[in-house]
């Protein structure tokens, strides 16, 4: 016999008359009586509300589904999601960030638990005369061009940049300090500089946004002189405009005015109370020939430190169109950071983060490419950012044209994150990513900052052996022609047969040739960021 959707709230009804009876019997029923009753109570409510169809049809039950709905992303994560099922991070990888932060093996037995055979598999292939492992301190990058006075030696993996006040005080001072124990450098995001950056003394990379934050006038402009203040710090290593991030590229942001507390107003550099706006671009300047110069000033205010900046890759005419103001201004950027829109963020619009910028590989290919096609690429640095976890992540991308990699969500696991997904709500299990004390006293700072640097130093050992087992002995001797990715059940290829890459100078010489470089060489403009030319320009040019 089908069971009536009234079914649960008539057990209650019936229980709550019975327990009412034998309550006149037995009085210690009646916390049990009690609880009946509030059950029929809200049966009877959930009839008469109006909000939800489900508990209108069925009364009690209906809230089970809410229940099981609010327990879905744990009961998927702890009992049935696969090992290689990444949501955004698989098991697997999470493991082995927990595992090499603890210091503890992460070998595997048995083999390994990837389909070798499926298109999506990429191998490194290894030489049949080994080179001997390389020892951690080569495993660095002097970045700092002709126009740079202070280089910087960075490490090969460094933390992402990741403000504070999306970070606890804590996870601060923690990623800090293992940079400091690790000897590699910690991005603070454009939330500026905070005390619990500068407690360890660990390096630091300041990171300028459009909010100018730590740097900028009541009216939300620039301002030189607060930007000598904290610029002129011995800690502080490069300075990093951020042009656009890859999980909300073209976004900007906004810190209501509760949550601007005086301790953030006092790191931000804006009043307390207020809503704290992060614009969707930049007012100190608004050409690729205006940011050179800007470049340009901030290196000479900081006293010769590397300049760079990162970004998000969008129209490739726009990015073009930067190299081109390098070369008519003859301003270089010591480094430029690729963001991949694989990136992640505390809170982001979902079509954003789903569908908005490119992915970490096809903008560094582009990023790299065009310095190389106008040659620039010894002159400049490249870093990446963007779903780096693993020894192999690290490789694949120095093998692509990167110079170092950062990694923010790996750094986060290091600091046992558990891939909650709340980040946005202030209830982090964890304490990293909430401003709520009580929460963020369960993230003990000596202890995590060992796991941090103990990560560090393990995953770039993994990277030298894997190095070595490809017979390289140096990173910066890792090329394409050493990365290999199936394409079909029966194919496999070289990076250097998949993707093309331009020869030096070769924009310049006899760029407008190439079929889709040349096209974005001949529409950038120097002058201009605008967009609906290169639209129009470009489809023009590909009818031809």
């Amino acid at each position: 016999m089908k069971i009536s959707r009234f079914t649960v709230l008539a057990i209650f009804v019936v229980l709550t008359l019975g327990l009412l009876v034998g309550l006149m019997l037995e009085h210690r029923l009646w916390p049990l009586t009690l609880l009946s009753v509030a059950i029929t109570a809200l049966g009877f409510y959930d009839l008469i509300q109006t909000r939800h169809s489900v508990l209108r049809n069925y009364p009690v039950i209906g809230h089970f589904r809410w229940l099981i709905e609010a327990i879905r992303p744990e009961l998927r994560q702890y009992l049935f999601e696969a090992d290689n099922e990444a949501t955004p991070y698989s098991r697997s990888q999470r493991s082995l960030v927990y595992a090499r932060a603890k210091g503890e093996s992460s070998e595997r037995a048995f083999g390994t638990l990837l389909d070798v055979y499926s298109e999506r598999y990429e191998f490194i292939a290894p030489s049949m005369r080994p080179a001997p492992v390389a020892d951690l301190s080569t495993m660095r990058v002097t970045i700092g061009g002709p126009q740079c006075k202070q280089p910087y030696s960075a490490s090969l993996f460094n933390i992402s940049a990741m403000s504070f006040g999306s970070l606890s005080a804590n996870a601060i001072r923690a990623l800090n300090q293992g940079a400091k124990a690790g000897n590699f450098y910690h991005d603070t995001g454009e939330g500026g500089i905070s005390s619990y950056h500068r407690e360890a003394g660990g390096d630091i990379v300041w990171e300028i946004g459009s909010g100018y934050f730590g740097c900028r006038t009541l009216d939300g402009k620039f301002d030189p002189e607060r930007f000598v203040q904290n610029a002129s710090s011995p800690q502080v290593k490069m300075i990093e405009i951020k042009m656009s991030q890859g999980a909300k590229p073209g976004h900007g942001g906004i810190l209501p005015g509760p949550k601007v507390t005086p301790e953030i107003a006092e790191i931000r550099g804006v009043p307390v109370g207020q809503d704290c706006v992060s614009p969707a671009y930049h007012t100190a300047f608004s050409t690729p020939v205006e940011m050179m110069q800007f470049i340009q000033q901030l290196r000479e205010l900081s006293g010769g430190k590397p300049v760079g900046f990162k970004l998000c890759i969008g129209h490739p005419w726009e990015f073009m169109g930067i190299v081109k103001a390098m070369l008519e201004t003859g301003i270089l950027p010591d480094f430029i950071v690729v963001d991949g829109a694989e990136g992640g963020t505390g809170a982001a619009p979902l079509e954003f983060a789903n569908h908005i910028g490119t992915p970490l590989r096809e903008g560094l290919l582009l990023v790299h490419n065009t310095l190389v096609g106008a040659g620039l690429r010894e002159h400049i640095k490249v870093g990446v950012a963007g779903k780096v976890i693993s020894a192999f992540d690290i490789a694949s991308l120095l093998a692509m044209g990167a110079d170092w990699t950062n990694a923010a969500r790996g750094y986060m696991f290091a600091l046992g994150c558990i891939q909650s997904l709340v980040c946005n709500t202030n209830k982090c299990p964890t304490g990293i990513a909430t401003q709520d004390h009580s929460r963020q006293r369960a993230l003990v700072v000596p202890d995590k900052a060992t796991r941090v640097a103990t990560y560090h130093n393990s995953t770039l050992h993994a990277l030298a052996e894997m190095l070595a087992a490809a017979g390289i002995a140096r990173p910066q001797d890792l090329g394409p022609q050493h990365l290999v990715r199936r394409i079909s059940q029966s194919e496999i290829r070289l990076y250097s047969q998949i993707h093309t890459y331009l020869k030096p100078g070769e924009l310049l010489e006899q760029g407008e040739q190439h079929p889709f470089y040349g096209l974005s060489w001949k529409l950038a403009d120097a002058h201009s960021f605008t967009a609906e030319k290169g639209y129009t320009a470009f489809n023009e040019l590909e009818l031809r």
